[in-house]
Formats: structure tokens, sequence, C-alpha cells
């Protein structure tokens, strides 16, 4: 993929390097970082700064090892709202991002109106999200749920070139 890079600043091949290195790896230290990229900490620290300020890296989050918290598994469920406007999304959005097992919510083209993506610790606790909380989300009136055997491979980086 090629992404754009002409944003509110201009990315040299620097600050490339930077963004890639800390898409890797976020607790890199300032120093290893200058190290790793061929620059001094100063002025690592600098253009690191200009690119957190420029909303270029959107948040930095520590991700879970899921066998230490039980998360046994994924679903990810597919969901039809009795009509689409303006307002019944709304109010799905808002009451959806409300539950903490959803782990990601797309609005869809096709069959279905929303996909999301939900963890569970075992049945029951599936079971209970699925009666007690999504089939009670307004406007809900289908939904088709696929169970993930096994995470086969994730990526959260955007490689910039």
């Amino acid at each position: 993929m090629q992404l754009n890079t002409t944003i509110d600043i201009e990315l040299d091949h620097t600050d490339k390097k930077i963004i890639n290195s800390l898409q890797k790896n976020a607790r890199l230290t300032n120093v290893e970082l200058a190290e790793q990229i061929n620059l001094s900490p100063s002025a690592c620290l600098r253009r690191t700064k200009a690119l957190i300020d420029a909303d270029v890296f959107g948040e930095f989050v520590g991700l879970l090892n899921r066998d230490l918290f039980h998360v046994q598994g994924t679903a990810f469920i597919f969901i039809s709202l009795d009509h689409q406007s303006e307002a019944v999304f709304e109010q799905f959005e808002i009451a959806v991002a409300q539950l903490e097992q959803v782990m990601e919510c797309y609005l869809m083209a096709g069959d279905n109106d929303y996909m999301l993506k939900v963890i569970y610790t075992d049945a029951k606790d599936y079971e209970e999200l699925y009666y007690k909380k999504l089939l009670r989300l307004p406007g809900v009136v289908g939904t088709q749920t696929r169970m993930a055997l096994r995470q086969v491979h994730s990526n959260t980086r955007i490689k910039v070139t």
C-alpha cells in the first residue's frame, strides 16, 4: 500500500524511519530509537515530539497477553438493524461503544449493517454477551456469528515509505 505522506508536516526519510520503528516497538527509549536510526538523542526527541504533536500517531497502547486474562475466543458478529437511518445508526453506535467485549465495530456495505469483533472468556461469557447485551442493542433484528478457531496473523502497522 502506498501511503500518502503529504500531511500537515512534510515527512522526510528520517521521520519515516522514526514512524516505522515506533510502530514495531513503541517502548523504545529515545536513546534506543536515536541509535537505531542514526540520529542524536536530542534531534530524535525533537522529531518524535513533532510527529506526536502533528497527530501522526493515533495513540500508544500496550497490547495485553490474552492468555493471562483468560480470553478464550474471538467472534465476528454481523448485525442487521430494523431500518437504516442516521438516527438508528447513531443510537446503535453509541450503545455498542459501551460494551467492553466489543473490540472493533464496522459499518458495512452489503447484506449486514455492522460487523463486530468481540472477545469472550468461555461459552457462558459469550452467551451472556450475546443474549443480554447484543440482542438488546437499539434496532437489532438479526445477527450472524462466526467463531474464530485461532488467529493466524495480526498486524497493527502501516508501512510508511
